[in-house]
């Protein structure tokens, strides 16, 4: 398992810093996002010179790129900004080539028109699952089109709230396209031990074989989000899961300030040793 973070934990001036500070930091992989080069996380149009200065930074640093952000709302209220969002989504497909990944990283959304991590109660909704699986009909085909696999990830405020609904998503598309973003983090707010433990084991079971990042961020008692090692996440039971499903992947930290970057990465590294 490779040691990863968020390229956009560091605000840098260009991608090349930004890549050099996460490797300094001890992380050996990235998470990237094209706000590190200067453009919106999901811009209109990437200039070919963008994607060159990138390229060259990745090759320099050097930093190879686990998977590219690619969110937004899957299922907003407003057909008109899923449209967009799919249209940006075919913007962003090619840079891949340029940045030497397959993976794209999706949110699900929510029906909240102002948040797409925010819960909503219409989530759960026949309406949104179909809108749902009208938008991934849309970016599968992309990805096919582009040679990329699409990564969803399981978390409470989104229309993929679960393990199981994130199960149900991948048996009735049934493309080897889709694939899993795994972060324990985002399967409870507050939760005894052994029910953390529970959830954790039961999405491993149920998701195994589409795993194809894990992300690395903990929960305070209290329910919010803290660095890795902080909190009450038992990572190395994570680890262990992992390792027995056949899992080799890249562990992604976020959810950390800049300040704490290098004592994660230690972190990360000791777990995955």
């Amino acid at each position: 398992m490779t040691p990863g973070i968020f390229a956009k934990t560091f605000n840098r001036a260009s991608a090349g810093e930004a890549l050099t500070a996460a490797r300094n930091a001890g992380f050996r992989t990235v998470q990237f996002n094209m706000a590190c080069a200067g453009l919106p996380s999901m811009p209109d149009q990437i200039p070919a010179s963008v994607l060159e200065a990138v390229r060259e930074a990745i090759r320099k640093t050097p930093m190879p790129v686990a998977g590219l952000s690619g969110t937004f709302n899957m299922i907003h209220p407003d057909p008109a900004l899923r449209r967009t969002g799919l249209q940006r989504l075919e913007v962003l497909a090619p840079a891949c080539q340029y940045l030497g990944t397959s993976l794209v990283t999706l949110c699900t959304g929510s029906r909240d028109p102002e948040d797409q991590w925010r819960t909503h109660p219409d989530n759960q909704s026949a309406e949104a699952w179909r809108d749902l699986l009208e938008s991934l009909e849309t970016a599968l085909d992309i990805a096919e089109r582009h040679d990329l696999l699409l990564g969803i990830e399981p978390e409470l405020g989104n229309v993929i709230s679960s393990t199981a609904r994130a199960r149900r998503l991948l048996d009735e598309l049934q493309s080897s396209r889709l694939r899993i973003v795994f972060d324990p983090a985002n399967l409870f707010e507050q939760a005894s031990a052994q029910e953390i433990r529970h959830q954790i084991a039961r999405g491993i079971d149920e998701l195994a074989e589409s795993i194809s990042m894990v992300h690395i961020k903990d929960r305070t008692a209290s329910g919010g989000f803290c660095a890795a090692g902080k909190g009450i996440i038992p990572f190395d039971f994570l680890i262990e899961l992992l390792r027995k499903s056949g899992f080799d992947g890249p562990l992604v930290a976020h959810g950390l300030d800049e300040e704490e970057a290098g004592e994660v990465a230690r972190f990360i590294l000791y777990l995955s040793r």
